[in-house]
């Protein structure tokens, strides 16, 4: 594999950590360089930690996985998309009672946004690539995105006010059903 190609998935695996940071950047948790850190840097971590799992399992357990991941994304992201929208639509309301930078809700953006990631380490097994370099890439390209979107969110946050956490969550839903409907077809 190139490194043209490697950059290439790295791009199309943190466009779903890039939306992601844009609608979490419009909260109000996310102000200062702490959080700012802690997404971005778990969103590249796990990016580039799952496919090394999936690179780990190999092809004998990808049957059991493929049938549920998509709907284990689409859950999660939908059901954060949903508490960002009803806090949009609620002037006192917030999208997340807790900074979504941190503790679990960290950890389920984190997972939801890299299940495909999992499959891309699957493929390049399959394929016989050496892992450690489009790990680091897929991880640094996802970091940088993710760090980019929030900061771009909390722009737009400011300027929008609570309709950008409508937005955030339209996008949310719409990467959850996109999940959804690549897996299905």
């Amino acid at each position: 594999m190139s490194l043209p190609e490697i950059f290439l998935l790295a791009i199309g695996l943190a466009m779903d950590c890039f939306a992601v940071s844009l609608g979490i950047g419009t909260t109000r948790y996310i102000v200062g360089p702490r959080p700012l850190f802690r997404l971005s840097f778990h969103f590249g971590l796990f990016q580039a930690a799952m496919p090394v799992l999936g690179w780990l399992v190999g092809t004998q357990i990808a049957s059991l996985v493929a049938a549920f991941d998509h709907w284990v994304a689409f859950g999660l992201l939908a059901f954060v998309g949903v508490r960002m929208i009803r806090s949009g639509l609620d002037a006192d309301g917030e999208s997340h009672s807790r900074d979504p930078s941190r503790g679990r809700m960290l950890i389920l953006l984190s997972i939801a946004t890299s299940i495909d990631a999992f499959a891309i380490g699957l493929s390049l097994a399959m394929l016989q690539v050496q892992i450690f370099l489009p790990i680091l890439i897929i991880g640094l390209v996802t970091g940088g995105l993710s760090l980019f979107g929030l900061l771009v969110g909390h722009r737009l946050g400011h300027t929008f006010g609570k309709r950008m956490e409508i937005v955030g969550g339209l996008i949310l839903i719409t990467i959850g059903f996109r999940v959804l409907v690549s897996h299905m077809i």
